[in-house]
């Protein structure tokens, strides 16, 4: 199997490993796939990396990446109605050559690799992104002390976050609303989360101010009778 073969059944391991996570509702299940993810992002970029290497010998280029890489971490991002654009913070940038900031595209996914900045190369890798982009339209800037990728919308609509695992977490932060459910019912599970998640001042809260709810509440019953 080529390598192009491999990374695209990579790729479709993983939107597969995605949509399960998306799909499960366990707690235990979701830790197991998102492990899997990991691992399955580790491998595509390892393969990425050996598909470049290879493509650069098969073209006669035999230049070596100097220093050792630094994953990138700290990114920021905006949008228009076409673009999505990441903005990464990198002193000096823009006084290495051009050529030594590359960026590999696919349909949700991209790699920046900026070669030999200070002794260094400097890696960032987002897979998942929220919706497909249009790989031929995609580009990078440089700008002084920056590298800015320019991700095109295939579909121009606002995006909620950049990746899909982002709005995972954020789908399963959100409350679960049943309008048939008793309101009741829905206060005591937010506090036994409040309580089971929170710290001891928490419990002591939770605890207090049920304790007087109770008081209040058998003051009421004593009146009545």
């Amino acid at each position: 199997m080529d390598l192009d073969t491999q990374i695209k059944e990579l790729e479709s391991d993983l939107n597969e490993v995605l949509r399960l996570i998306e799909s499960s509702g366990r707690k235990r299940v979701q830790t197991v796939l998102k492990q899997e993810q990991q691992k399955i992002e580790k491998e595509l970029v390892q393969k990425r990396q050996l598909k470049e290497k290879q493509s650069k010998r098969d073209s006669g280029d035999t230049s070596t990446v100097k220093g050792y890489t630094v994953k990138i971490s700290n990114y920021g991002w905006d949008q228009s109605e076409k673009f999505v654009k990441i903005y990464i913070t990198l002193k000096g940038v823009h006084t290495i050559p051009a050529e030594n900031v590359e960026v590999t595209f696919t349909e949700k996914t991209f790699v920046l690799l900026v070669k030999d900045l200070d002794g260094k190369n400097h890696q960032m890798t987002i897979n998942n992104l929220l919706c497909p982009i249009d790989v031929q339209e995609s580009s990078r800037k440089v700008k002084t002390d920056m590298v800015i990728v320019m991700c095109k919308k295939a579909a121009a609509k606002k995006w909620d976050c950049l990746t899909q695992v982002e709005k995972i977490a954020k789908d399963k932060e959100k409350p679960n609303y049943d309008a048939n459910a008793d309101p009741s019912e829905g206060l005591m599970g937010m506090l036994k989360k409040m309580y089971t998640e929170g710290d001891d001042e928490m419990r002591r809260s939770i605890n207090k101010a049920w304790s007087e709810s109770q008081e209040k509440k058998a003051k009421g019953d004593e009146v009545d009778i």
